[in-house]
């Protein structure tokens, strides 16, 4: 495996472990609200400094982006991007579909990107032109891992698909698709049930860089598609979509655009 990949796993699940740490202990949990209006814990902050240390020390020439400390400089072309705890709302809440995330970015493009899902015991990782993967997380290791691909029976018609659509707030992003598409409850992070084969469509109402990094790749690696909803391709600030096939991809994008 590409050690760059085994690093960001170990970063992962090393992250993923001090969340969970704070997670059972949820209720006493104190929280602040930041400028943009999102919630932050000292569980974030926690979290994001574990995934650092185990960085730095495997990576000490690389840049270091996180949502919580911003971004470290380094030389090379090299930029790790972290985010901590993507859904603080729902870790806060006590829901466990929130995620550890952490990628790679080397001269602008994401060669490695790992989504833990920590209380569902459940990891997602990939590497440039190596396939996507889903396995369980067992004690701070990764057991019974196999490689995931998007439905090779998925909709074709944005009409036929079934869509879900992340966080609960900012939903008019997704308006010209919730008319059509076929809206379902998501369990599980929805790019990456559609990594794996169970959604069809799915869009994210907003987000930054350090959202979307890994996720993108893992999708993409499983034979979808990821764009931001303006028809961006690689990760950054702002709305985007994740799709099973083209089809879907270009569909959606007329109709967001329209």
């Amino acid at each position: 495996m590409n050690d760059d990949l085994n690093l960001a796993r170990a970063a992962a699940i090393a992250g993923a472990a001090e969340a969970m740490r704070h997670y059972a202990a949820v209720a006493d949990l104190p929280r602040e609200v930041k400028e943009d209006g999102s919630i932050v814990t000292r569980a974030d902050r926690a979290v994001e400094a574990t995934i650092r240390s185990v960085l730095t020390a495997a990576r000490p020439g690389d840049a270091i982006l996180g949502e919580e400390e911003g971004e470290t400089s380094g030389t090379g072309g090299r930029r790790w991007i972290i985010d901590p705890i993507d859904g603080t709302a729902l870790f806060v809440a006590g829901d466990d579909r929130w995620l550890v995330l952490v990628a790679l970015e080397e001269h602008g493009e994401i060669t490695v990107g790992v989504a833990a899902v920590p209380a569902l015991a459940r990891i997602f990782s990939a590497a440039s032109g190596q396939g996507a993967y889903e396995g369980r997380l067992d004690n701070g290791r990764v057991a019974d891992e196999v490689r995931i691909s998007v439905a090779a029976d998925a909709a074709r018609k944005i009409s036929d698909s079934r869509l879900g659509v992340v966080p609960a707030w900012g939903r008019e992003v997704a308006a010209p698709l919730l008319d059509v598409a076929d809206e379902v409850s998501w369990p599980l992070h929805p790019p990456l049930m559609i990594a794996r084969g169970d959604l069809d469509v799915a869009v994210q109402t907003c987000g930054s860089v350090w959202d979307f990094a890994a996720t993108s790749l893992i999708i993409e690696e499983a034979g979808g598609f990821y764009r931001g909803v303006d028809g961006r391709v690689g990760p950054a600030a702002g709305p985007s979509l994740f799709t099973a096939n083209a089809d879907l991809r270009d569909q959606a994008l007329e109709l967001l655009a329209d």
